[in-house]
């Protein structure tokens, strides 16, 4: 299982929310660039990064995004506000490596399904739902679907790979829903990623005695920052190597 840091971004800096909530906001580094070097450092191979202020349209982290670019060379996936061909092909020239898209796969799938049939495997699913309902536009708005529907839908259209988010879960430390993310890899039949509420050395723990079918990688955040999780402990426990 691949044991991904995460960092997300607004104003330039690295912060975490708790529930998606954006005014939870907590502040961990004024240089998220000197962080994605700290993950490199330690053994991660992915970087999961999350451009916060695309997420709510008011603006955008590029010109970060880009350095971290420089700083990290192993793969590197970029979500939020991702919700125009522009947008994700100005991503792709940067470097980036994967691209997570949730709420045009939802308004627009057909569209989303261009750019994944032009640029290849280089498109994520982000299901990110909220008691079984997605979430789009920063979470702020419901939808009609749920996860295994979305999941579905991005399997029609061409996307090989899934990030699932418990909104509820994210930030609280309380532990991942592995069974949601477990259904969803079931029911589609594609690698999903886990993500939200990792907070212990327990969690990781459960998941090494049983890793679900399906589960391909465990997103962790918060927990790396407060210091209840070490990222080369997490990478052993469960089989991912570091140098």
């Amino acid at each position: 299982m691949t044991v991904i840091p995460a960092i997300d971004l607004m104003e330039g800096r690295c912060v975490r929310l708790t529930e998606g909530i954006f005014s939870t906001s907590r502040v961990y580094s004024d240089d998220p660039v000197e962080t994605a070097k700290t993950f490199a450092d330690m053994g991660a191979k992915r970087l999961h990064v999350v451009d916060l202020d695309a997420a709510l349209s008011r603006s955008d982290n590029r010109k970060t995004i880009k350095a971290i670019r420089g700083a990290f060379p192993g793969l590197i996936e970029v979500g939020g506000g991702v919700r125009q061909s522009e947008a994700a092909a100005a991503l792709i020239d940067m470097g980036i490596d994967k691209i997570v898209v949730g709420t045009a796969l939802v308004k627009k799938p057909q569209e989303v399904g261009e750019w994944a049939a032009r640029h290849g495997g280089v498109f994520i699913a982000g299901i990110d739902a909220r008691d079984g309902e997605v979430r789009t536009s920063g979470w702020e708005e419901g939808s009609t679907l749920s996860a295994a529907e979305l999941a579905l839908q991005a399997k029609e259209l061409g996307i090989t790979e899934i990030i699932f988010t418990d909104i509820s879960r994210d930030g609280t430390l309380r532990g991942p829903n592995t069974q949601s993310a477990a259904a969803i890899a079931k029911a589609s039949g594609l690698p999903v990623i886990l993500s939200g509420g990792v907070g212990r050395l327990s969690h990781l723990e459960a998941l090494a005695n049983h890793t679900p079918k399906g589960i391909s990688g465990l997103i962790i955040g918060k927990a790396l920052y407060e210091g209840s999780i070490d990222l080369q402990e997490a990478m052993a426990l469960l089989g991912d190597s570091y140098d």
